[in-house]
Protein backbone atom coordinates (compact mmCIF):
# COMPACT_ATOMS: atom_id res chain seq x y z
CA UNK A 1 0.00 0.00 0.00
CA UNK A 2 1.42 3.57 -0.36
CA UNK A 3 1.29 5.35 2.86
CA UNK A 4 1.18 9.22 2.45
CA UNK A 5 2.49 11.45 5.81
CA UNK A 6 1.81 15.01 5.13
CA UNK A 7 3.04 17.89 7.22
CA UNK A 8 0.16 19.06 8.88
CA UNK A 9 -1.74 22.18 8.30
CA UNK A 10 -3.72 22.99 11.20
CA UNK A 11 -2.65 26.07 12.85
CA UNK A 12 0.58 25.61 15.02
CA UNK A 13 0.01 22.02 14.82
CA UNK A 14 3.70 20.72 15.09
CA UNK A 15 2.70 16.94 15.81
CA UNK A 16 3.45 14.10 13.16
CA UNK A 17 1.55 11.14 12.51
CA UNK A 18 4.11 8.91 12.11
CA UNK A 19 8.12 8.19 13.61
CA UNK A 20 10.78 7.38 11.97
CA UNK A 21 10.71 3.99 13.23
CA UNK A 22 7.40 3.34 12.13
CA UNK A 23 8.00 4.30 8.43
CA UNK A 24 11.03 1.75 9.02
CA UNK A 25 8.25 -0.71 10.18
CA UNK A 26 5.73 -0.40 7.44
CA UNK A 27 8.67 -0.70 5.15
CA UNK A 28 9.89 -3.99 6.04
CA UNK A 29 6.35 -5.14 6.05
CA UNK A 30 6.69 -4.31 2.04
CA UNK A 31 4.46 -0.52 1.72
CA UNK A 32 5.49 2.43 0.22
CA UNK A 33 6.00 5.02 2.75
CA UNK A 34 6.02 8.73 1.45
CA UNK A 35 6.73 11.97 3.74
CA UNK A 36 6.37 15.56 3.18
CA UNK A 37 9.13 17.99 3.47
CA UNK A 38 9.51 19.16 6.82
CA UNK A 39 6.35 16.78 8.15
CA UNK A 40 8.07 15.93 11.15
CA UNK A 41 10.39 18.98 12.07
CA UNK A 42 7.94 21.03 14.71
CA UNK A 43 8.45 17.01 16.43
CA UNK A 44 12.36 16.93 16.07
CA UNK A 45 12.43 14.41 13.30
CA UNK A 46 14.92 15.49 9.85
CA UNK A 47 14.07 14.36 6.42
CA UNK A 48 17.43 12.18 6.76
CA UNK A 49 15.72 10.33 9.70
CA UNK A 50 12.92 9.57 7.40
CA UNK A 51 14.97 8.22 4.39
CA UNK A 52 17.12 6.65 6.62
CA UNK A 53 14.10 4.59 7.52
CA UNK A 54 12.97 3.35 4.12
CA UNK A 55 11.02 6.37 3.00
CA UNK A 56 10.44 8.63 0.19
CA UNK A 57 10.53 12.62 0.60
CA UNK A 58 7.59 14.41 -1.18
CA UNK A 59 8.15 18.05 -1.78
CA UNK A 60 4.89 19.48 -2.13
CA UNK A 61 1.48 19.04 -0.18
CA UNK A 62 -0.01 18.25 -3.52
CA UNK A 63 2.36 15.45 -4.66
CA UNK A 64 1.73 13.85 -1.29
CA UNK A 65 -2.38 13.55 -1.32
CA UNK A 66 -1.56 12.67 -4.77
CA UNK A 67 0.03 9.60 -4.44
CA UNK A 68 -1.60 8.50 -1.30
CA UNK A 69 -3.55 5.47 -1.41
CA UNK A 70 -3.95 5.93 2.63
CA UNK A 71 -3.27 9.42 4.30
CA UNK A 72 -2.20 8.71 7.33
CA UNK A 73 -2.46 12.17 9.46
CA UNK A 74 -2.53 13.71 13.03
CA UNK A 75 -5.70 16.16 12.50
CA UNK A 76 -8.74 16.29 10.15
CA UNK A 77 -7.95 17.68 6.80
CA UNK A 78 -8.83 21.45 6.35
CA UNK A 79 -10.89 23.32 3.72
CA UNK A 80 -8.07 24.06 1.71
CA UNK A 81 -7.34 20.70 1.37
CA UNK A 82 -10.75 19.55 0.40
CA UNK A 83 -9.83 19.08 -2.94
CA UNK A 84 -7.06 17.30 -3.16
CA UNK A 85 -8.78 14.59 -1.64
CA UNK A 86 -10.05 11.84 -4.39
CA UNK A 87 -12.03 8.88 -4.29
CA UNK A 88 -10.91 5.51 -2.69
CA UNK A 89 -8.78 7.12 -0.14
CA UNK A 90 -8.29 6.01 3.23
CA UNK A 91 -8.41 8.56 5.73
CA UNK A 92 -6.52 7.74 8.70
CA UNK A 93 -6.66 10.72 11.59
CA UNK A 94 -8.29 12.32 14.34
CA UNK A 95 -11.78 13.51 12.43
CA UNK A 96 -14.05 14.46 15.23
CA UNK A 97 -16.42 14.71 12.60
CA UNK A 98 -19.96 15.54 14.47
CA UNK A 99 -18.28 18.90 15.31
CA UNK A 100 -17.07 19.26 11.26
CA UNK A 101 -20.01 19.03 9.45
CA UNK A 102 -18.66 20.63 6.23
CA UNK A 103 -15.74 18.50 6.02
CA UNK A 104 -18.19 14.96 6.39
CA UNK A 105 -20.05 16.38 3.81
CA UNK A 106 -16.76 16.53 1.65
CA UNK A 107 -15.82 13.20 2.63
CA UNK A 108 -19.49 11.90 1.66
CA UNK A 109 -19.28 13.47 -1.70
CA UNK A 110 -15.77 12.19 -2.27
CA UNK A 111 -16.67 8.49 -1.14
CA UNK A 112 -13.32 9.03 1.16
CA UNK A 113 -13.47 6.03 3.68
CA UNK A 114 -12.82 7.55 6.87
CA UNK A 115 -10.96 5.71 9.76
CA UNK A 116 -11.36 8.21 12.76
CA UNK A 117 -8.58 7.80 15.70
CA UNK A 118 -11.46 8.75 18.29
CA UNK A 119 -13.52 6.37 17.68
CA UNK A 120 -11.29 3.17 17.69
CA UNK A 121 -12.98 1.23 20.64
CA UNK A 122 -12.88 -2.45 22.31
CA UNK A 123 -15.78 -4.10 23.39
CA UNK A 124 -15.18 -2.67 26.82
CA UNK A 125 -15.80 1.45 26.20
CA UNK A 126 -12.21 1.55 25.70
CA UNK A 127 -10.29 4.09 23.09
CA UNK A 128 -6.63 3.30 22.51
CA UNK A 129 -6.13 5.61 19.75
CA UNK A 130 -7.70 8.29 21.89
CA UNK A 131 -5.81 7.61 25.17
CA UNK A 132 -2.76 8.99 25.01
CA UNK A 133 -3.68 12.50 23.88
CA UNK A 134 -6.50 12.28 26.49
CA UNK A 135 -3.44 11.69 28.93
CA UNK A 136 -1.17 14.29 27.75
CA UNK A 137 -4.50 16.80 27.59
CA UNK A 138 -5.77 16.25 31.09
CA UNK A 139 -2.18 16.81 32.20
CA UNK A 140 -1.62 19.74 29.98
CA UNK A 141 -4.98 21.45 30.77
CA UNK A 142 -4.01 21.88 34.62
CA UNK A 143 -0.63 23.41 33.30
CA UNK A 144 -2.15 26.08 30.90
CA UNK A 145 -4.94 26.89 33.87
CA UNK A 146 -2.46 26.93 36.28
CA UNK A 147 -0.90 29.67 34.08
CA UNK A 148 -3.97 31.15 33.16
CA UNK A 149 -5.01 31.87 36.76
CA UNK A 150 -2.19 34.11 36.64
CA UNK A 151 -3.12 38.09 36.58
CA UNK A 152 -1.10 38.79 33.93
CA UNK A 153 -3.41 36.65 31.69
CA UNK A 154 -6.69 38.36 33.26
CA UNK A 155 -6.58 35.40 36.23
CA UNK A 156 -7.68 35.96 39.61
CA UNK A 157 -3.67 35.73 40.64
CA UNK A 158 -4.03 32.63 42.77
CA UNK A 159 -1.45 29.91 42.94
CA UNK A 160 -3.12 26.14 42.58
CA UNK A 161 -1.15 24.66 45.59
CA UNK A 162 -1.45 27.70 48.15
CA UNK A 163 1.11 28.35 50.83
CA UNK A 164 1.01 27.89 54.09
CA UNK A 165 -1.69 29.80 55.84
CA UNK A 166 -3.30 30.76 52.32
CA UNK A 167 -6.02 28.51 51.17
CA UNK A 168 -5.13 26.58 48.22
CA UNK A 169 -6.93 26.98 44.75
CA UNK A 170 -10.11 25.02 43.78
CA UNK A 171 -9.54 22.62 41.02
CA UNK A 172 -13.49 21.51 39.39
CA UNK A 173 -13.08 18.47 36.90
CA UNK A 174 -16.38 17.41 34.86
CA UNK A 175 -15.58 14.09 33.59
CA UNK A 176 -13.50 11.13 35.26
CA UNK A 177 -12.53 9.50 32.03
CA UNK A 178 -9.04 9.46 30.72
CA UNK A 179 -8.31 13.19 30.52
CA UNK A 180 -10.27 13.73 34.46
CA UNK A 181 -7.97 11.18 35.43
CA UNK A 182 -4.81 12.47 34.11
CA UNK A 183 -5.91 16.01 35.01
CA UNK A 184 -6.85 14.91 38.75
CA UNK A 185 -3.53 13.61 39.58
CA UNK A 186 -1.17 16.85 38.27
CA UNK A 187 -3.85 19.09 39.95
CA UNK A 188 -3.46 16.68 43.28
CA UNK A 189 -0.06 17.08 43.10
CA UNK A 190 0.65 20.68 42.99
CA UNK A 191 -1.78 21.06 46.08
CA UNK A 192 -4.84 22.09 45.20
CA UNK A 193 -7.54 21.07 46.48
CA UNK A 194 -9.49 18.91 43.50
CA UNK A 195 -13.29 17.28 43.18
CA UNK A 196 -14.06 15.33 40.57
CA UNK A 197 -18.01 15.07 38.75
CA UNK A 198 -19.31 12.05 36.85
CA UNK A 199 -22.32 10.20 36.82
CA UNK A 200 -20.86 6.81 36.84
CA UNK A 201 -20.29 5.67 40.34
CA UNK A 202 -18.27 2.79 39.92
CA UNK A 203 -15.49 5.29 38.24
CA UNK A 204 -15.45 7.83 41.18
CA UNK A 205 -15.52 4.75 43.79
CA UNK A 206 -11.94 3.78 41.51
CA UNK A 207 -11.08 7.67 41.33
CA UNK A 208 -11.53 7.72 45.50
CA UNK A 209 -9.46 4.92 45.94
CA UNK A 210 -6.58 5.81 43.86
CA UNK A 211 -6.47 8.57 45.50
CA UNK A 212 -7.00 7.34 48.88
CA UNK A 213 -9.90 10.08 49.61
CA UNK A 214 -7.60 13.04 48.52
CA UNK A 215 -9.46 13.94 45.39
CA UNK A 216 -13.25 14.93 45.98
CA UNK A 217 -15.39 12.42 44.47
CA UNK A 218 -18.89 13.76 43.25
CA UNK A 219 -21.74 13.32 41.63
CA UNK A 220 -22.80 15.24 38.29
CA UNK A 221 -26.48 16.52 38.70
CA UNK A 222 -27.40 20.24 38.07
CA UNK A 223 -27.22 21.24 41.53
CA UNK A 224 -23.40 19.69 42.54
CA UNK A 225 -22.32 21.28 39.22
CA UNK A 226 -23.54 24.71 39.96
CA UNK A 227 -22.72 24.25 43.86
CA UNK A 228 -18.51 23.95 42.30
CA UNK A 229 -19.24 26.31 39.48
CA UNK A 230 -19.52 28.53 42.54
CA UNK A 231 -16.64 27.97 44.14
CA UNK A 232 -14.16 26.70 41.56
CA UNK A 233 -11.21 28.70 40.82
CA UNK A 234 -10.43 26.29 37.79
CA UNK A 235 -12.67 24.60 35.82
CA UNK A 236 -11.62 21.48 33.55
CA UNK A 237 -14.41 20.11 31.32
CA UNK A 238 -13.40 16.68 29.92
CA UNK A 239 -17.15 14.61 29.29
CA UNK A 240 -16.87 12.71 26.14
CA UNK A 241 -19.37 10.57 24.10
CA UNK A 242 -16.99 9.05 21.46
CA UNK A 243 -17.95 10.52 17.95
CA UNK A 244 -20.76 12.36 19.57
CA UNK A 245 -21.26 16.26 19.67
CA UNK A 246 -19.81 16.96 23.88
CA UNK A 247 -23.09 17.79 26.03
CA UNK A 248 -23.56 21.93 26.51
CA UNK A 249 -23.30 21.02 30.38
CA UNK A 250 -21.79 24.67 31.46
CA UNK A 251 -25.11 27.31 30.16
CA UNK A 252 -23.96 30.83 29.67
CA UNK A 253 -25.73 31.73 32.97
CA UNK A 254 -23.52 29.15 34.38
CA UNK A 255 -20.60 31.25 33.58
CA UNK A 256 -22.24 34.46 35.87
CA UNK A 257 -22.05 32.31 38.87
CA UNK A 258 -17.84 31.49 38.47
CA UNK A 259 -15.35 33.57 40.07
CA UNK A 260 -13.69 37.11 38.48
CA UNK A 261 -10.79 35.58 37.04
CA UNK A 262 -11.57 32.02 37.11
CA UNK A 263 -10.10 29.69 34.25
CA UNK A 264 -12.28 27.15 31.86
CA UNK A 265 -10.34 25.18 30.19
CA UNK A 266 -12.34 23.17 27.37
CA UNK A 267 -10.75 19.96 26.74
CA UNK A 268 -14.08 18.69 24.92
CA UNK A 269 -13.98 21.88 22.18
CA UNK A 270 -12.69 19.32 19.10
CA UNK A 271 -15.66 17.75 19.86
CA UNK A 272 -17.87 21.37 20.31
CA UNK A 273 -17.22 22.04 23.68
CA UNK A 274 -18.86 21.16 27.01
CA UNK A 275 -19.67 25.02 27.66
CA UNK A 276 -21.47 26.93 25.55
CA UNK A 277 -19.59 29.92 25.87
CA UNK A 278 -16.29 28.04 24.51
CA UNK A 279 -15.10 28.81 20.65
CA UNK A 280 -12.40 27.03 18.88
CA UNK A 281 -8.47 28.70 20.25
CA UNK A 282 -5.19 28.19 18.36
CA UNK A 283 -1.81 27.77 20.46
CA UNK A 284 -1.03 31.34 20.06
CA UNK A 285 -4.10 33.10 21.02
CA UNK A 286 -5.38 30.39 23.18
CA UNK A 287 -7.80 32.27 25.25
CA UNK A 288 -10.95 34.51 25.41
CA UNK A 289 -12.66 35.96 28.72
CA UNK A 290 -16.52 35.91 28.73
CA UNK A 291 -18.06 37.82 31.59
CA UNK A 292 -14.86 37.82 33.51
CA UNK A 293 -13.86 34.15 33.16
CA UNK A 294 -10.68 33.28 31.16
CA UNK A 295 -11.16 30.65 28.74
CA UNK A 296 -8.83 28.60 27.19
CA UNK A 297 -10.01 26.35 24.42
CA UNK A 298 -7.27 24.90 22.19
CA UNK A 299 -8.59 22.24 19.73
CA UNK A 300 -5.39 20.36 19.52
CA UNK A 301 -4.32 20.69 22.87
CA UNK A 302 -1.66 18.28 23.22
CA UNK A 303 0.13 20.10 19.61
CA UNK A 304 1.67 22.34 22.58
CA UNK A 305 4.17 19.25 23.33
CA UNK A 306 4.78 17.94 19.99
CA UNK A 307 7.73 15.65 20.53
CA UNK A 308 5.93 14.06 23.73
CA UNK A 309 2.49 13.72 21.81
CA UNK A 310 3.89 12.76 18.32
CA UNK A 311 5.70 9.67 20.08
CA UNK A 312 2.73 8.59 21.80
CA UNK A 313 0.39 8.99 19.22
CA UNK A 314 2.61 7.40 16.71
CA UNK A 315 2.80 4.10 18.99
CA UNK A 316 -0.78 3.79 19.31
CA UNK A 317 -1.96 4.11 15.60
CA UNK A 318 1.19 2.59 14.17
CA UNK A 319 -0.40 -1.23 14.97
CA UNK A 320 -3.83 -0.34 13.16
CA UNK A 321 -2.15 1.55 10.07
CA UNK A 322 0.19 -1.87 9.64
CA UNK A 323 -3.13 -4.06 10.02
CA UNK A 324 -5.62 -2.24 7.35
CA UNK A 325 -1.75 -2.11 5.09
CA UNK A 326 -1.25 -5.54 5.57
CA UNK A 327 -4.71 -7.30 5.33
CA UNK A 328 -6.79 -4.41 3.94
CA UNK A 329 -9.37 -2.82 5.56
CA UNK A 330 -12.12 -5.53 4.47
CA UNK A 331 -9.87 -7.79 6.09
CA UNK A 332 -9.11 -5.83 9.47
CA UNK A 333 -11.71 -5.01 10.32
CA UNK A 334 -13.19 -8.54 10.18
CA UNK A 335 -10.53 -9.11 12.26
CA UNK A 336 -10.84 -6.12 15.02
CA UNK A 337 -14.10 -5.03 15.76
CA UNK A 338 -12.44 -1.96 17.71
CA UNK A 339 -11.05 -0.84 14.27
CA UNK A 340 -14.94 -1.18 12.57
CA UNK A 341 -16.29 1.17 14.89
CA UNK A 342 -13.28 3.77 14.08
CA UNK A 343 -15.21 3.82 10.09
CA UNK A 344 -17.08 7.51 10.45
CA UNK A 345 -17.81 7.13 6.38
CA UNK A 346 -17.69 4.89 3.70
CA UNK A 347 -19.06 4.79 0.21
CA UNK A 348 -20.62 8.35 0.48
CA UNK A 349 -22.12 7.24 3.84
CA UNK A 350 -22.12 7.71 7.73
CA UNK A 351 -21.60 4.92 9.25
CA UNK A 352 -21.16 6.15 13.05
CA UNK A 353 -24.07 6.68 15.08
CA UNK A 354 -23.17 9.69 17.39
CA UNK A 355 -21.81 11.62 14.01
CA UNK A 356 -24.55 10.86 12.09
CA UNK A 357 -26.78 11.95 14.91
CA UNK A 358 -25.00 14.83 15.71
CA UNK A 359 -25.12 16.41 12.30
CA UNK A 360 -28.66 14.82 11.41
CA UNK A 361 -27.77 12.80 8.49
CA UNK A 362 -28.77 9.46 7.74
CA UNK A 363 -26.61 6.69 8.89
CA UNK A 364 -25.94 3.37 7.22
CA UNK A 365 -24.73 0.17 10.21
CA UNK A 366 -21.81 -1.03 8.92
CA UNK A 367 -21.06 -4.68 9.26
CA UNK A 368 -17.32 -6.80 8.86
CA UNK A 369 -18.92 -7.85 5.33
CA UNK A 370 -19.86 -4.45 3.81
CA UNK A 371 -16.41 -3.75 3.22
CA UNK A 372 -14.79 -4.14 -0.21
Amino acid sequence: MKIGIPKETKRLENRVALIPDGARLLRDAGHEVYVEKDAGLGAGFQDDDYTKAGAVIVNSHEELFKVSEMLYKVKEPLPEEYNLLREGQILYAFLHLAAAGKLAKVLLEKGITSVAFETVQFNNGHLPLLEPMSEVAGRLAVQEGAKYLESTYGGRGILLGGVPGVPRAEVMIMGAGTVGLNAAKIAHGMGAHVSILDIDKERLKFIDNIFDSGVETIYSAAYNIERCLKKADLLIAAVLIPGWSAPKLIKKEHISLMKKGSVIVDVAIDQGGCCETSRPTYHDSPIFVDNGVVHYCVTNMPGAVPLTSTVALAEATLPYALNIANKGLGKAVKEDSALLRGINTYMGKVTHMGVAQSLGLPFRKLGPDDIR
